[in-house]
């Protein structure tokens, strides 16, 4: 029998001095099916995934404490990629 992988994601830095403060709105169903690309670990509290749908990419924010969901703007993948990356390394929340 073979094992399971871990499929942990990655931990998201703590913000540094000088971050980026990105814009959150409430999601919209704009599109019937959205692909999760990336996500961070299931072990903290807030989680961030990048999604893509319709040829566009964002950002949600799900926080758990609070039950809220939240997302970036819809944009190009790589710009969403990029804010993503961001995010992971402590320059955006």
């Amino acid at each position: 029998m073979s094992n399971i992988p871990d499929f942990h994601g990655p931990h998201v830095e703590p913000p540094l001095p000088g971050h980026v403060n990105l814009s959150w709105y409430d999601p919209l169903p704009r599109a019937p099916r959205i692909r999760v690309i990336l996500h961070t670990c299931e072990c903290r509290e807030t989680t961030y995934e990048l999604c893509a749908a319709a040829g566009q990419a964002f950002v949600r924010r799900t926080d758990r404490a609070e039950q809220t969901v939240r997302e970036t703007e819809w944009t190009l993948t790589s710009t969403a990629r990029r804010v993503f990356d961001q995010i992971l390394h402590g320059e955006a929340r």
